[in-house]
Protein backbone atom coordinates (compact mmCIF):
# COMPACT_ATOMS: atom_id res chain seq x y z
CA UNK A 1 0.00 0.00 0.00
CA UNK A 2 1.65 3.20 -1.22
CA UNK A 3 1.00 6.59 0.31
CA UNK A 4 0.49 9.54 -2.00
CA UNK A 5 1.01 13.28 -1.72
CA UNK A 6 -1.78 15.76 -2.42
CA UNK A 7 -0.68 19.21 -3.53
CA UNK A 8 -2.85 22.29 -3.82
CA UNK A 9 -1.50 25.34 -5.57
CA UNK A 10 -2.54 28.84 -4.56
CA UNK A 11 -2.30 31.99 -6.59
CA UNK A 12 -2.47 35.67 -5.74
CA UNK A 13 -2.30 38.56 -8.16
CA UNK A 14 0.04 41.41 -7.18
CA UNK A 15 -0.90 44.74 -8.69
CA UNK A 16 -0.89 48.51 -8.32
CA UNK A 17 -3.83 50.77 -7.44
CA UNK A 18 -3.87 52.36 -10.90
CA UNK A 19 -4.41 48.92 -12.48
CA UNK A 20 -7.62 48.25 -10.54
CA UNK A 21 -11.17 48.86 -11.70
CA UNK A 22 -12.99 51.88 -10.28
CA UNK A 23 -15.21 49.76 -7.97
CA UNK A 24 -12.12 48.05 -6.52
CA UNK A 25 -10.45 51.42 -5.88
CA UNK A 26 -13.63 52.69 -4.19
CA UNK A 27 -13.76 49.61 -1.96
CA UNK A 28 -10.13 50.16 -0.92
CA UNK A 29 -10.96 53.78 -0.07
CA UNK A 30 -13.91 52.60 2.06
CA UNK A 31 -11.69 50.08 3.89
CA UNK A 32 -9.12 52.81 4.63
CA UNK A 33 -11.93 55.06 5.86
CA UNK A 34 -13.17 52.26 8.14
CA UNK A 35 -9.66 51.72 9.55
CA UNK A 36 -9.50 55.33 10.74
CA UNK A 37 -12.51 54.64 12.99
CA UNK A 38 -11.16 51.37 14.42
CA UNK A 39 -11.25 50.95 18.20
CA UNK A 40 -7.64 49.88 18.79
CA UNK A 41 -6.39 51.61 21.97
CA UNK A 42 -4.18 48.64 22.95
CA UNK A 43 -2.40 47.70 19.73
CA UNK A 44 -2.75 51.03 17.88
CA UNK A 45 -3.05 48.79 14.80
CA UNK A 46 -5.99 50.08 12.78
CA UNK A 47 -7.63 47.53 10.49
CA UNK A 48 -10.40 48.36 8.06
CA UNK A 49 -12.56 46.18 5.86
CA UNK A 50 -15.16 47.01 3.26
CA UNK A 51 -17.28 44.49 1.44
CA UNK A 52 -19.43 44.75 -1.65
CA UNK A 53 -22.69 42.83 -1.95
CA UNK A 54 -24.17 41.53 -5.18
CA UNK A 55 -26.65 44.45 -5.22
CA UNK A 56 -23.92 47.07 -4.82
CA UNK A 57 -24.18 47.77 -1.09
CA UNK A 58 -20.89 48.58 0.65
CA UNK A 59 -20.59 47.49 4.29
CA UNK A 60 -17.62 48.62 6.37
CA UNK A 61 -16.02 47.02 9.39
CA UNK A 62 -13.02 47.72 11.59
CA UNK A 63 -11.23 46.00 14.42
CA UNK A 64 -12.86 46.38 17.82
CA UNK A 65 -10.43 45.69 20.63
CA UNK A 66 -11.27 45.03 24.26
CA UNK A 67 -9.25 45.14 27.48
CA UNK A 68 -10.16 41.45 27.81
CA UNK A 69 -8.29 40.73 24.55
CA UNK A 70 -10.21 37.68 23.32
CA UNK A 71 -13.44 39.70 23.48
CA UNK A 72 -12.37 41.91 20.55
CA UNK A 73 -13.21 41.23 16.92
CA UNK A 74 -11.41 41.62 13.59
CA UNK A 75 -12.46 44.10 10.91
CA UNK A 76 -13.38 41.40 8.37
CA UNK A 77 -15.75 39.59 10.73
CA UNK A 78 -17.31 42.88 11.87
CA UNK A 79 -18.08 43.66 8.20
CA UNK A 80 -19.23 40.14 7.29
CA UNK A 81 -21.43 39.66 10.37
CA UNK A 82 -22.91 43.12 9.86
CA UNK A 83 -23.73 42.31 6.23
CA UNK A 84 -25.21 38.91 7.15
CA UNK A 85 -27.30 40.47 9.94
CA UNK A 86 -28.63 43.40 7.90
CA UNK A 87 -28.83 41.83 4.43
CA UNK A 88 -29.02 38.04 4.88
CA UNK A 89 -30.35 37.49 1.36
CA UNK A 90 -27.39 39.18 -0.34
CA UNK A 91 -24.18 37.58 -1.51
CA UNK A 92 -20.75 39.00 -0.78
CA UNK A 93 -19.04 39.75 -4.06
CA UNK A 94 -15.77 41.16 -2.71
CA UNK A 95 -14.00 42.24 0.46
CA UNK A 96 -11.02 44.54 1.01
CA UNK A 97 -8.84 44.46 4.11
CA UNK A 98 -6.14 47.01 4.90
CA UNK A 99 -4.31 48.19 8.00
CA UNK A 100 -1.88 50.75 9.38
CA UNK A 101 -0.19 51.67 12.60
CA UNK A 102 -2.02 54.63 14.15
CA UNK A 103 0.99 56.92 13.59
CA UNK A 104 1.83 55.65 10.08
CA UNK A 105 0.87 57.51 6.92
CA UNK A 106 0.76 54.47 4.63
CA UNK A 107 -1.50 51.45 4.74
CA UNK A 108 -0.13 47.91 4.77
CA UNK A 109 -1.49 44.88 2.98
CA UNK A 110 -2.48 42.34 5.64
CA UNK A 111 -3.96 38.88 5.23
CA UNK A 112 -7.02 37.80 7.22
CA UNK A 113 -6.33 35.80 10.40
CA UNK A 114 -7.31 32.13 10.57
CA UNK A 115 -10.68 32.82 12.19
CA UNK A 116 -11.58 35.38 9.51
CA UNK A 117 -10.48 32.98 6.78
CA UNK A 118 -12.78 30.32 8.22
CA UNK A 119 -15.75 32.73 8.39
CA UNK A 120 -15.17 34.00 4.85
CA UNK A 121 -14.80 30.40 3.67
CA UNK A 122 -18.15 29.44 5.21
CA UNK A 123 -19.90 32.41 3.56
CA UNK A 124 -18.27 31.56 0.23
CA UNK A 125 -19.44 27.92 0.50
CA UNK A 126 -22.97 28.88 1.56
CA UNK A 127 -23.47 31.40 -1.21
CA UNK A 128 -21.89 29.04 -3.77
CA UNK A 129 -20.02 31.99 -5.26
CA UNK A 130 -16.39 32.97 -4.70
CA UNK A 131 -15.47 36.09 -2.74
CA UNK A 132 -12.96 38.38 -4.45
CA UNK A 133 -10.45 39.27 -1.72
CA UNK A 134 -8.24 42.36 -1.95
CA UNK A 135 -5.46 42.89 0.58
CA UNK A 136 -4.55 46.51 0.05
CA UNK A 137 -1.41 48.31 1.07
CA UNK A 138 0.53 51.18 -0.43
CA UNK A 139 0.28 52.21 -4.10
CA UNK A 140 2.00 49.09 -5.52
CA UNK A 141 1.34 46.65 -2.71
CA UNK A 142 -2.06 45.18 -3.52
CA UNK A 143 -2.71 41.44 -3.45
CA UNK A 144 -5.82 39.91 -4.96
CA UNK A 145 -7.29 36.45 -4.57
CA UNK A 146 -10.25 35.35 -6.66
CA UNK A 147 -11.42 33.06 -3.83
CA UNK A 148 -10.92 32.44 -0.12
CA UNK A 149 -9.88 28.92 -1.22
CA UNK A 150 -6.42 30.38 -1.97
CA UNK A 151 -5.96 31.40 1.67
CA UNK A 152 -7.54 28.34 3.26
CA UNK A 153 -6.70 25.19 1.32
CA UNK A 154 -8.10 21.91 2.66
CA UNK A 155 -10.70 23.88 4.62
CA UNK A 156 -13.11 22.57 7.20
CA UNK A 157 -16.71 22.93 6.06
CA UNK A 158 -20.27 21.87 6.87
CA UNK A 159 -19.88 18.79 4.65
CA UNK A 160 -18.04 17.14 7.58
CA UNK A 161 -21.03 17.72 9.87
CA UNK A 162 -23.51 15.83 7.70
Amino acid sequence: HMSKRIKQEISLEVTALAQLEKWQQELIHKAEEAAINAYAPYSNFLVGAALLTNTGKIIQGNNQENSAFPSGLCAERVAVFSARAQHPEEKIKAIVVTAKQKTANEYTAVTPCGSCRQVLSEVESNQEQPIHLIMAGAEREIYISDSIENLLPFKFSSKYLK
